[in-house]
């Protein structure tokens, strides 16, 4: 089933960590259908003057240049091998990028992905890359056609869901088991103590979404694992 899922990274993991460290206040929208190499940007939330100085002082931009004027500015900006590279690795991967901002010193970026399997060997590319991708929030694509609303959003990690699945389909939760701990993790090919891990973090993620949404609040995310 396809999913939308919104990723966050650190700004030094991708680019322009200098630009919103000099201009706090700045939002910065990567246009889409742009080139990587020289993609076009949209910056808010700060003076002209402010982002002028940053981005030349930013050492992930080899040149930039103004190209409107508003609430909204864009500007073309070509990125250093390096930091183009990064952003070739986050953006051109097997999701589609639907949205790519940054602001606070992180990227934020929202990607729909065909399926939960493709969702996590991404993040493995990124993690692989050194690249910490924190995983906010997942949403089932229900209507079908991967283009519609989302469905259930799931607060789970990829890893965690896989752990939950696994434990479900091999009778963990029968009374009595069908399965030990120590036989399911050997199956997902992980340690005991990791599969204990997941579990229980998965435990606590459900319980305290189940009793935030009886509450009337909006659940938090799950922590990481």
């Amino acid at each position: 089933m396809p999913a939308i899922t919104e990723f966050r990274l650190p700004a030094a993991d991708v680019a322009l960590e200098t630009t919103l460290d000099r201009a706090p206040g700045a939002t910065i929208r990567l246009e889409r259908s742009v080139s990587i190499g020289f993609p076009a940007v949209l910056v808010s939330g700060s003076a002209l003057e402010t982002i002028d100085a940053a981005l030349a002082a930013d050492g992930s931009v080899d040149s930039f240049e103004r190209r409107s004027r508003s609430d909204r500015t864009l500007y073309d900006v070509a990125f250093d091998p390096p930091a183009r590279d990064r952003l070739e690795a986050v953006l051109a991967g097997e999701g589609t990028v639907l949205e790519a901002t940054a602001a606070g010193g992180r990227w934020h970026l929202e990607l729909r992905f065909p399926d939960r399997e493709t969702l996590s060997r991404s993040h493995d590319r990124l993690a692989e890359r050194g690249m910490e991708a924190t995983i906010e929030r997942i949403a089932n694509v229900t209507d079908g056609s991967g283009a519609g609303r989302a469905g259930t959003e799931s607060r789970l990690t990829p890893e965690q869901e896989e752990a939950l699945s696994a434990a479900f389909e091999h009778g963990y939760f029968e009374i009595p088991r069908a399965i030990s701990m120590e036989d399911l993790a050997a199956r997902l090919g992980i340690s005991h103590q990791a599969l204990s891990e997941r579990l229980r973090r998965a435990y606590g993620t459900l319980v305290e979404a189940e009793f935030r949404t009886a509450a009337g609040e909006r659940p938090s995310l799950g922590a990481p694992g």
